[in-house]
């Protein structure tokens, strides 16, 4: 109860640091600027990293949605449910900057190339940037049962969440817009704290994560 109790309020919170982060880019004030209002470029990295960290988190969305219906755990749906909700309410508010700076939620340049990673992402089987899961691996999953699909869903996220980190520091180091910054150090934090967990239920489940 206390756990569903802590998500319920997470997932509030999120939402009210919604509008706050969204009025604070809109008038200015979250850039580090002082009043001086700043639209990033299409090409700077506060863009790049909304497009890029917006298709990541929805694949953590749809991962964490399929396990629920693969498996009873208690546990397992409980964190896939923790990772959806706050996945899509970021999701939300990245491609919520990217309009109010009017700019587009597409880019002709390959995924990371705001990192200068371009190159680096082949895009194999629906693998877009570091950590996510093919095609392949995504329809494998949705045909896994039980401890066979916890086990596959929390290897397959923590991959995900080590790559959502490095994109995520890579804003931290080269974005402009202060709370942007702040929500991809939040990423950070948060997600290196779920790896930890989710170690563990691997491990509790006899299992480890993927080298």
């Amino acid at each position: 109860m206390r756990r569903a109790g802590w998500i319920a309020g997470a997932a509030a919170a999120a939402l009210v640091a919604a509008g706050a982060i969204t009025y604070a880019v809109a008038d200015g004030s979250g850039s580090g600027s002082g009043s001086v209002a700043r639209t990033p470029a299409a090409g700077s990295a506060d863009a790049g990293f909304a497009r890029d960290m917006a298709v990541h988190h929805q694949q953590a969305v749809e991962m964490s949605y399929i396990v629920r219906d693969r498996t009873k755990d208690v546990e397992v749906r409980r964190l896939a449910y923790d990772i959806a909700q706050t996945q899509a309410n970021q999701r939300g508010m990245l491609l919520g900057w990217l309009d109010l700076w009017d700019l587009p939620k597409v880019s002709a340049d390959a995924p990371m190339t705001w990192m200068g990673m371009g190159d680096m992402a082949s895009g194999e089987d629906g693998s877009l940037m570091p950590g996510m899961a093919t095609n392949a691996e995504m329809k494998r999953l949705g045909t896994l049962n039980g401890k066979q699909a916890e086990v596959f869903y929390l290897q397959l996220m923590t991959d995900h969440h080590k790559g959502g980190i490095h994109m995520a520091e890579g804003c931290v180091a080269k974005c402009t817009v202060g709370v942007e910054k702040r929500l991809a150090q939040g990423m950070v934090d948060a997600q290196r704290s779920e790896i930890t967990m989710m170690a563990d239920m691997l491990k509790a489940r006899g299992a480890k994560p993927r080298d």
